[in-house]
């Protein structure tokens, strides 16, 4: 029996059913199917699978879109002194634009998955630049007169509230895009670039937000600055995103049908591997998003300027970019997303661990530097791998169902993580309350003992760690099944009917 399906570039048939011609006969027999998804065809023949050039386009707004959405979310933690300032707020209502992209992110997150598996990737894309545009431009009010003093803060937490929203519907979107658009030598690769946007605006924030903001009136130029970009990023979603998947896919599971997401949510519930991910990386996240907002109150009080924190979170974001592409292409070479994330957990918490220590300690700017980058740099290298293991130990559910599970995860502890930091963080002692600081002095700024909080992150930490590396063990049922469908094609397109 041979066999020749629907066409594509790479010199298949251009007829879109299936065609099963008998040996012994001289007339094809002709076999229409039922599909589920207009690229079930193609699963019956892996030359039919290809990949467009513009998914690398697609892959560049989504990088865009994601990397405007974290410079909004961080824009004013490397100069929360001054936003106070500014604003006549108190630090804690300053954290507070951080926190509620947290708090925001938890009710839009359910809606944003369900609109990715069912509306498509298009439809997400495009809502995630309007949000992030209209949030930037509900900012910049607050910078005009006839906004009076008392309403600024509540119209500058109503943009950051909408572009919070628009978080999470750019935020799913890169294991998505992986599946659809990419070869699976590629799919941890093109998830490393959509995702690693996310900490480049963070680390973009922390090195303009210190070299632009000299005084408090500056603030002004960080709020244009970030809608110019939510600008551009709307202007290239709403031109060159055309569909939200390519003519033909580029794999079996690309190929197959996707669990709808509220069957996917209930075949989530027995998958214990996948809970214990869920929790310890979003734990993960958790922990880094509290660094990046508290980095600057944590590193003042030891006389650290807002300078050097922000170059620490810099140095931090750089060399997690550059280990999390490191790790992305070893996992595509290896398919090894387990050992890839176990190490990464395992080197990551004792550098955290070292940083914690010697934030303590006055004058040691080059080992603080040097811990949190190599922090940041087994970190990071995580986060794309375990989306994509994520996605293999999930498979059907669709991609942004458990992806989501994940960063919502990440979401909440996130939330409960920094506010009990805040809650339990000391008044300075009378002998560290005598000493230089970096921190501002009088207005609402007041500088805290942060030991407590700090090695109660630790403690998470190896908790987490604990889990991912004993506890953890993977399946990868994606790569499985597409092993499976290549191999029953291999046989199916070798095996002919014998001659009686």
């Amino acid at each position: 029996m041979t066999m020749d399906t629907g066409g594509t570039e790479t010199g298949a048939s251009d007829n879109d059913v299936l065609h099963v011609t008998l040996v012994q006969e001289s007339t094809p027999v002709i076999i229409t199917e039922n599909v589920l998804d207009r690229h079930y065809q193609y699963l019956k023949d892996p030359s039919g699978f290809r990949v467009y050039k513009q998914r690398w386009l697609l892959l560049f707004i989504i990088a865009l879109i994601n990397f405007t959405n974290a410079l909004i979310w961080i824009i004013f933690s490397p100069v929360t002194d001054k936003t106070a300032h500014y604003y006549n707020k108190s630090i804690m209502e300053v954290n507070w634009l951080s926190l509620v992209f947290l708090v925001a992110s938890v009710p839009s997150g359910f809606f944003a998955s369900w609109m990715l598996d069912t509306i498509g990737l298009r439809a997400s894309i495009i809502f995630a630049a309007w949000l992030n545009l209209i949030g930037c431009l509900l900012r910049n009010i607050t910078i005009f007169n006839f906004v009076s003093t008392e309403s600024k803060y509540p119209v500058l937490l109503t943009g950051q509230i909408v572009a919070a929203c628009g978080q999470t519907f750019i935020m799913f979107t890169p294991a998505k895009v992986a599946a659809l658009w990419f070869a699976d030598s590629q799919r941890a690769l093109a998830t490393t670039v959509a995702s690693m946007s996310n900490p480049l605006g963070i680390l973009a924030a922390n090195l303009m937000s210190p070299y632009i903001v000299k005084e408090q009136n500056d603030i002004s130029i960080l709020l244009w600055i970030c809608s110019a970009i939510s600008l551009l990023g709307v202007l290239m979603s709403m031109i060159f995103v055309r569909k939200s998947i390519p003519p033909t896919p580029p794999s079996p599971s690309a190929a197959s049908q996707s669990e709808p997401f509220f069957i996917g949510i209930k075949k989530l519930r027995k998958n214990g591997a996948f809970w214990l991910l869920t929790l310890s990386v979003g734990g993960g996240l958790a922990l880094f998003t509290a660094y990046t907002t508290f980095l600057e109150q944590i590193l003042c009080p030891q006389n650290y300027d807002n300078n050097f924190a922000g170059l620490s979170g810099a140095l931090m974001i750089a060399f997690g970019i550059v280990g999390a592409f490191v790790a992305g292409l070893i996992a595509d070479k290896t398919k090894k997303f387990s050992e890839v994330t176990k190490i990464g957990f395992c080197l990551s918490t004792l550098f955290s661990i070292a940083f914690v220590q010697l934030a303590r300690f006055r004058g040691q700017d080059v080992l603080i530097a040097a811990s949190i980058a190599l922090f940041g740099c087994f970190g990071f290298a995580i986060y794309p791998t375990a989306l994509e293991m994520a996605v293999e130990i999930t498979y059907p559910v669709a991609e942004a169902t458990s992806t989501g599970l994940i960063f919502l995860s990440g979401q909440i502890q996130g939330i409960i993580i920094m506010l009990i930091a805040q809650f339990i963080a000391q008044p300075l002692s009378a002998h560290d309350a005598a000493l230089p600081k970096a921190c501002p002095q009088g207005g609402s700024f007041d500088p805290q003992d942060w030991t407590i909080p700090n090695l109660m992150v630790n403690g998470l930490g190896v908790f987490y760690c604990v889990v991912i590396t004993l506890l953890f063990h993977a399946k990868y049922k994606r790569m499985n099944a597409e092993m499976m469908a290549k191999a029953k094609s291999t046989l199916n397109d070798n095996f002919r009917f014998p001659n009686f």
